[in-house]
Formats: structure tokens, C-alpha cells, sequence
């Protein structure tokens, strides 16, 4: 059968379908059961969870399945921001506090390595079997130490030179992250610029450089990709768009809605929201804000200063100021259960694996 891969046999799930570990409240425990019950893997985005969001999250997905789920965790970033950049940006955010009411600006930490260390303890302490790892790559130390507790690992890669990184720190998996995907992009060695590279062709280049299975990633939102993703030698496939609207996703209405109503050229790349490229739905936020791009704080500080204007917007229904996170498929979504979802792909691949069959 088509679905029976090492990927599959290691992560113990029945099809090489992994929804993306999406921070900020998309991945709820019911998304993540609904995957796995459905015989793909769910994965919890604990990026922006502190120690006992996440503890509680991953207990309620235990009392809702007892399948594998993974974590994904966001390797810390620790940037030196002076205050005048800060100042600087809270400047330009003015206008939309102003407009929304927020009378206060949000007070700034300096960013550390403690949380991560307090999830990673969570992920031995609650037995997690799968953790997977955005932004970069956490230390040996770090890596050696998970290993030791039968952790699965999976790294992020934008570019083949980044997965041979993750190889050698000792990763079990990659993920390649094309640059047809949405939300943040996972480049860490080098620019953003120089590891735009889609998945087409980012697959068969890694496949020819690493050892250690290769999980697709960006623009797959139906049997077509998943199929296509196969054919040049992916492991398996990792879908995040495709289950922001499904009907257990947590994403806001208007996220959902944006998506669905949306065309591919509408999906741009931004920092605008949070210090850090990520692909998102253009709108009034990204439009005003493109001139100070190159000024703004780096990710966390410039996430902690919009953080209040996108959940206020959400509340005051101003999609326009909201971060509405999407890859370059958008046509191909739809609102459905993420069983259902699992169920049509399935379907579709098989169909097309007949098809092709009997074409020879």
C-alpha cells in the first residue's frame, strides 16, 4: 500500500499525513486527537504555551486518544533590541492602538531560554513519543537528553543545507519547509531570502544529501499533493493550512474565513506581525507597516508588540489588522472535520494511484 512507509512504521500511525504544529491556538486538543484518531499524526504548537498551558493541553489530548501526538516546540530566539528600536515601532503601531481603544503598550521582556527548557522537561515528565522543533535546532545537549527518554525527533528545514544541520545534530526526521507554506518561515542559517525554495524542489535535493526521512511541507492540501509529495520520495507529508479550517481547528472565524475566500496571490510574506517572515493574507496591517519592515524589532519583541492589537482586532472583527496566516493553496481549503479531511485525501490517492495504475 502506498501509506506504508518507514515514516509511518516509526511514528506508529497508519497514513504519512502530519498536521503542522501551529501555534496560537489553531492546534486545540480536539484537532490534535481528531488527526490522530483519523490515523495521521496531530501536533499540539506549544510555541507560545508557557509550562502548564502546555502540561494541560497535552493532558487533554491523552483523555481524548490514546495515538501518537507530537509537540512542537519553538527553538528560543534571544535577539539584543534597544529600547529606541522599541519605541520606534510602538510609534508606528500607534495608530491601530489608537484605533482600537488599547490605551497601553505592552510591557517587553528580554527574551530567554527558560520556558523551552520547562517544555522540554514536560515533554519526559508527560511521555510524549514525538517532538518536533521550529526556528532552528536546540542543543546536543538538549537532543541527547530525548533521545535518551525514546523521544522521536523532528527538525524544521528550509533549505538542504539546513536539513544536513539537523542530520548531524541527530534529528530522526526533517521536515522540508517550502516556500509555498504558510505562517512563519524555519529558516535559521542564512536569509530568508536565499531559502524561498519550493517543495518540488526542495525534496529530491535534500533526499539526495540526508540519510534521515524527509516530511514534505508547504502548499499540500489534497490527494494530489500528498501523492506528488510521495512520488519524489518524501517520507511523508506536513499539512498546515489545509486543517486551519477545519471544524476543530481554533483558529478565529475571520482566519477561516480569509482562507477560504482567498486566491494564491494573495498570500504574501510579511515580518510585519512579529519580527519573523512568515506568509500570510495581505491586508490593511501588512500594507501600512511594508515601509518600516527592515526597522522593525526582531522576533519575539516585535510578536509581544502587535500581540494586543491582533487579539483585540479579532474581537472587534477588524480582519484587516489581523495575522491571517496562510499558504499559497487557498483555493483548495475547505471547513470540514479533520477526520473527513484525513478520509478525502485518502480517498483521492487511492483513486489516483488506480488511475496511474492502469495507464501502464
Amino acid at each position: 500500500m502506498w501509506y506504508v512507509k518507514s515514516v509511518t512504521q516509526n511514528l506508529n500511525i497508519k497514513y504519512p499525513i502530519i498536521q503542522a504544529g501551529m501555534a496560537g491556538g489553531v492546534t486545540t486538543p480536539e484537532l490534535v486527537a481528531a488527526v490522530s484518531i483519523a490515523g495521521g499524526l496531530g501536533t499540539l504548537g506549544a510555541g507560545y504555551m508557557n509550562a502548564e498551558q502546555m502540561r494541560e493541553s497535552i493532558q487533554n489530548i491523552k483523555q481524548l486518544t490514546d495515538q501518537p501526538f507530537g509537540v512542537n516546540l519553538f527553538v528560543p530566539e534571544t535577539p539584543n533590541v534597544s529600547e529606541e528600536e522599541i519605541e520606534k515601532a510602538n510609534e508606528w503601531l500607534h495608530p491601530f492602538r489608537d484605533e482600537l481603544n488599547i490605551s497601553e503598550k505592552p510591557k517587553v521582556k528580554k527574551p530567554t531560554s527558560s520556558i523551552f527548557e520547562e517544555q522540554v522537561k514536560i515533554i519526559i515528565e508527560e511521555r510524549v513519543p514525538i517532538c518536533s522543533f521550529t526556528f532552528g535546532l536546540p542543543s546536543e545537549e538538549t537532543v541527547q537528553h530525548l533521545k535518551r527518554e525514546n523521544v522521536t525527533l523532528i527538525g524544521t528545514a528550509t533549505t538542504v543545507n539546513e536539513a544536513i544541520a539537523n542530520e548531524e545534530i541527530g534529528m530522526d526526521m526533517v521536515v522540508v519547509q517550502g516556500s509555498e507554506a504558510g505562517g512563519h518561515r524555519g529558516t535559521f542559517m542564512g536569509s530568508f531570502e536565499e531559502s524561498m525554495v519550493g517543495t518540488m524542489a526542495l525534496v529530491p535535493q535534500t533526499l539526495d544529501r540526508v540519510d534521515i526521512p524527509v516530511i514534505a511541507a508547504g502548499g499540500i492540501m489534497d490527494g494530489r499533493g500528498v501523492l506528488a509529495a510521495l512520488v519524489l520520495g518524501a517520507g511523508a507529508v506536513q499539512m498546515g493550512t489545509a486543517f486551519v479550517t477545519s471544524l476543530e481547528s481554533g483558529a478565529k472565524n475571520q482566519h477561516k474565513e480569509a482562507i477560504l475566500n482567498s486566491h494564491e496571490e494573495q498570500p504574501v510574506i510579511t515580518s510585519a506581525f512579529s519580527g519573523k517572515p512568515a506568509r500570510g493574507i495581505r491586508n490593511d496591517f501588512i500594507t501600512k507597516m511594508a515601509r518600516y519592515e527592515t526597522e522593525l524589532p526582531e522576533y519575539p519583541i516585535q510578536n509581544t508588540l502587535t500581540k494586543t492589537i491582533r487579539s483585540e482586532a479579532a474581537k472587534q472583527n477588524r480582519p484587516e489588522w489581523m495575522s491571517l496566516w496562510c499558504g499559497q493553496n487557498p483555493r483548495s481549503s475547505k471547513q470540514q472535520s479533520a477526520s473527513e479531511m484525513i478520509g478525502d485525501i485518502v480517498s483521492q490517492v487511492d483513486d489516483l494511484v488506480k488511475s496511474l495504475g492502469n495507464t501502464t
